[in-house]
């Protein structure tokens, strides 16, 4: 799908760790937002029209060679711009200012004192707080800026030329930990740059809707449906645009959650009328799978075989020309941009094959998981599908580290049916994002009736997130966990050890695979 026709702000990506996150907050102000490489050429950013631009952070440091620049013909646009971080040592750098290491790094909750409280930062106090993470620092503003903060370390923590419409923080406004951050990034959108905040998710639906009926016309497509929240929320976003002309076909392939498969069934066929095509492949994966215990071909692998089981049962059917796909954001940046490196291969973008037949359509491609929630909100969808849990595309075979057979894949759903039931049972469904078991091929000694064992291990994760970028491990109380050990072990006699997960994303995944 291309991008959302609205007002534009877009995200020059320099390959900072919060790149993401300012997206992200941008859109909670009903702003659409895209990120793009900073080698992005400049003709195609000035076609886009967007209302202004931010430059991201990033690891770099400006004066060495190799380091990324963009074009300094953008500052000629006469677009907003608004640099943070090494954002603002590129402007500064390329406009004739002066950047150098810093003698201290400044990390961390820092006071600021604000030197001009007239515009951008006229919600700060004189005296603030703000979040710092840099080890260069802007030692003099290019000319024609004005400096508006500083701190101890850094005697440029904010500068502007609002004539000019150029504007740079050194501190992250993005982050939680700068408590003025939303109100600075509201300021830049609304009064700098213009916007209305005119993009919601009822206007996005509006939109996609459209777009879908006019790029399809009278063909028909098949839709990839797993049951999960982003495929099952793109199959009837786009029934809606085009009806009857709309198949989704479920393959089961073996890789599900426990009895998943008869629920998708009972759920699409009883409560949305849909076309669906059932497909058992359960042996089929496994046989593509047996043997492998790498990660990334695994993803792939299941990713080919999804197309190849699509293309076929689109033979059955009649032909078709488009394959509908729940990709989200997220997908699309973890399987590497530009300026990120390959995170994971997600099965529908990094584990996609090149000779495809069926054009894609992607109806959520640019929104992050709580935005498609609350599309499937505003589509009328029932609260159980809406807000279910993640679920990989490649299922289980994530879950089970090294080989995937028949067995482990039983174990596993028995272990996390217990798992997602007593977590449920104690209310916490809605308050966790994403709470699941893993089987990591670990074997350990145990006792059982006084007699030695040697059995499986298995991992408990359960996490915190927003939009599945990061995430912090969830506290989940000592007697829930309790009862979900004490079942795991005592109603399946293949495994003597429970474990719980305990760290956050980065530096970890959520997915162990």
């Amino acid at each position: 799908m291309s991008v959302p026709e609205t007002e534009l702000v877009i995200v020059v990506d320099f390959g900072g760790q919060y790149s993401h996150l300012i997206a992200r907050r941008i859109r909670e102000h009903n702003v659409f937002c895209e990120m793009l490489p900073y080698n992005t050429p400049l003709e195609e950013i000035k076609n886009k029209k967007p209302r202004g631009l931010i430059f991201s952070g990033g690891p770099s440091s400006v004066y060495k060679d190799g380091a990324p620049r963009i074009d300094p013909a953008v500052y000629d646009l006469r677009i907003p711009i608004l640099g943070i971080c090494y954002g603002m040592h590129l402007m500064a750098f390329q406009l004739q200012g002066q950047v150098s290491g810093a003698q201290l790094d400044e990390s961390g909750r820092t006071e600021i004192e604000i030197i001009d409280g007239s515009g951008l930062l006229g919600c700060m106090e004189e005296k603030d707080l703000c979040w710092m993470s840099h080890g260069d620092r802007v030692e003099a503003p290019p000319p024609g800026f004005k400096v508006l903060a500083r701190t101890a370390k850094t005697p440029v923590a904010a500068m502007a030329a609002p004539e000019r419409g150029l504007y740079a923080l050194q501190f992250h406004p993005e982050v939680v930990h700068t408590p003025k951050g939303q109100e600075i990034l509201r300021h830049f959108l609304f009064a700098i740059c213009g916007c209305t905040g005119s993009w919601t998710m009822s206007s996005f639906v509006e939109q996609t809707v459209a777009e879908i009926r006019a790029r399809v016309g009278n063909r028909r497509a098949l839709c990839a449906l797993s049951g999960g929240v982003d495929s099952s929320v793109s199959a009837v976003l786009v029934h809606r645009a085009i009806g009857d002309q709309l198949t989704c076909v479920f393959v089961n392939h073996g890789l599900l959650r426990k009895d998943e498969a008869e629920t998708v069934q009972a759920v699409f066929r009883d409560q949305f009328n849909i076309n669906l095509v059932y497909v058992d492949a359960a042996q089929r994966f496994l046989d593509k799978l047996r043997g492998v215990t790498d990660p990334e071909r695994k993803r792939k692998i299941i990713g080919e075989e999804f197309i190849r089981v699509f293309e076929e049962e689109a033979a059955k059917v009649g032909e078709r020309d488009y394959l509908v796909q729940g990709t989200i954001y997220p997908d699309v940046v973890e399987s590497g941009t530009a300026t990120a490196a390959v995170i994971k291969s997600h099965h529908n973008v990094g584990g996609l094959p090149e000779n495809m037949r069926l054009s894609l359509i992607e109806p959520l491609r640019w929104l992050f998981k709580d935005e498609v929630r609350r599309v499937g909100e505003e589509l009328g969808m029932p609260a159980q599908i809406v807000w279910r849990q993640p679920f990989p595309g490649p299922g289980l075979a994530v879950r089970i580290l090294g080989e995937v057979t028949a067995e482990k894949v039983d174990l596993l759903q028995r272990a996390d049916a217990i798992v997602t039931g007593e977590i449920a049972k104690a209310g916490l469904d809605r308050e966790i994002w994403q709470y699941f078991a893993i089987l990591p091929g670990l074997y350990s000694v145990g006792v059982m009736g006084d007699e030695r064992t040697y059995a499986h291990t298995v991992g408990i994760r359960a996490v915190h997130s927003h939009d599945g970028m990061t995430a912090d491990w969830a506290k989940i109380p000592y007697d829930v966990l309790e009862r979900i050990s004490s079942r795991i072990v005592s109603e399946n006699k293949e495994i003597n050890r429970v474990v719980y997960d305990i760290t956050s994303k980065p530096p970890a995944t959520i997915e162990w695979e």
